[in-house]
């Protein structure tokens, strides 16, 4: 029974956190404070949850158990700082940020309104210029996208231990600088919305396709990037790169439905059933480029991407697709953007056009990469290529060694069947 419910603490938790640390964050101006506060409230659910039941509404408990903190820590600061001015801030916060019961159907609408703006606060705060880039977007996602540091550490293929240190002293530089929770204007705004726009990609690619767990993708965490995306080309909708990450994602999730059959194994893209794929939300990804193109500005990565999917999108049938097209746009992107991981789509994207022998000759030359020594996508694909060239028995070792690197247990079975059958 109280396995049940940890799992159930643990989904909401996901789902929720994100919220409770931005709305904790607007009270108590203080990010690290935040985080704790919030995992206050964690705890506390673990703890009364087993005994007392799942409420009713789980996230509206852990946000009132939060918001609550918040409000004993500003009253015990304002008793323990002398400060005049801080004083003052902190008496204005108890005054005008009283917590909701959520009983009431207009106070939960407006707080929901607020929790937006809230979670915009967060990032703009969490990728200010006093972090480093690779410490704003690490602080953001974990932030913003409820991650592990262990997924964070995968997705930037970097030590696990490494990261948590990034993490950790982003948060202390934050703390003592005083970096206000808010959202930049003017030249601060384009100076920050790069590293805001890296972190919400990679959460969307998260929930496309989940570094661990037992599910192949993480829909919760598309709906968060997309909507987060959708907020921020209404705050700079002259920016093409914002335009273009937004038409990305609306793109790529057009195919949520196609990627997954009724027991949730992994559908690959030349397999996908067309006809399911969302076409409201392929017009909305090809309006979005649309917009960033007529722009004007020079092709950024995140257009360059959306471009390529673009180039999916409009193909009725995989064998209709544009390869030698997309490899283009690969060899811009790796001019763009230069990464082993652009340079292992280019291969398969070559692969396709000109044919799998020209396709292993680019995998060929990244399997001494360090970056992509625990890469599963690395193998796989070579195992791909070797496969279609009748190379069955280094196809099969190449699955079963991207197999034994993939976390997530979907694609490590969809990977041992790839192997099984070049056996």
């Amino acid at each position: 029974m109280h396995s049940a419910v940890h799992d159930t603490i643990a989904a909401v938790w996901r789902i929720e956190s994100a919220r409770i640390t931005a709305a904790v964050a607007r009270r108590v101006r203080d990010l690290g404070v935040a985080e704790e506060l919030a995992q206050d409230a964690l705890v506390a659910a673990l703890e009364r949850w087993p005994a007392d039941g799942v409420p009713h509404n789980p996230g509206a408990w852990l946000m009132t158990t939060a918001l609550n903190r918040a409000l004993d820590h500003l009253r015990h600061r304002q008793m323990a700082d002398a400060r005049h001015g801080d004083i003052a801030a902190d008496a204005e916060a108890l005054q005008t940020h009283v917590v909701p019961d959520f009983s009431d159907a207009l106070d939960a609408a407006r707080e929901h309104a607020a929790l937006g703006d809230d979670l915009l606060r967060l990032m703009f705060t969490a990728c200010h210029p006093v972090l480093p880039t690779e410490a704003r977007v690490a602080l953001t996602l974990k932030l913003l996208g409820g991650l592990t540091t262990g997924e964070i550490a995968r997705a930037y293929l970097v030590p696990e231990a490494t990261l948590a240190q990034r993490i950790v002293r982003a948060k202390r530089t934050l703390t003592e600088a005083k970096v206000p929770f808010e959202v930049p204007h003017g030249a601060q705004l384009a100076e920050r919305l790069g590293s805001v726009l890296e972190v919400v990609y990679l959460i969307f690619n998260e929930g496309y396709t989940a570094t661990s767990g037992a599910d192949w993708m993480r829909p919760a965490l598309c709906d968060e990037a997309l909507r987060l995306s959708r907020m921020l080309a209404g705050l700079a909708p002259h920016e093409a790169e914002v335009l273009g990450l937004l038409a990305l994602m609306e793109i790529q999730a057009s195919r949520t439905a196609a990627r997954t059959d009724r027991e949730g194994h992994p559908i690959l893209l030349a397999e996908q059933d067309r006809g399911r794929w969302d076409r409201l939300l392929i017009r909305r990804g090809l309006a979005a480029l649309d917009r960033a193109q007529a722009l004007g500005q020079p092709a950024g990565r995140y257009r360059l991407q959306a471009q390529i999917a673009a180039c999916h999108a409009r193909a009725h049938r995989a064998s209709d697709t544009d390869w030698h097209r997309i490899a283009a746009l690969y060899a811009e992107l790796m001019r763009v953007a230069p990464s082993p991981v652009v340079e292992l789509n280019r291969a398969v994207a070559v692969g396709m056009a000109e044919g799998p022998a020209a396709g292993l000759a680019i995998v060929e030359t990244l399997l001494q990469d360090k970056a992509l020594q625990r890469y599963h996508w690395l193998p796989a694909v070579q195992g791909d290529l070797l496969d279609k060239l009748g190379r069955r028995a280094a196809a099969r070792e190449a699955f079963a060694r991207a197999a034994g690197l993939a976390g997530n247990e979907r694609e490590k079975t969809l990977l041992l069947q790839r192997a099984g059958e070049a056996a």
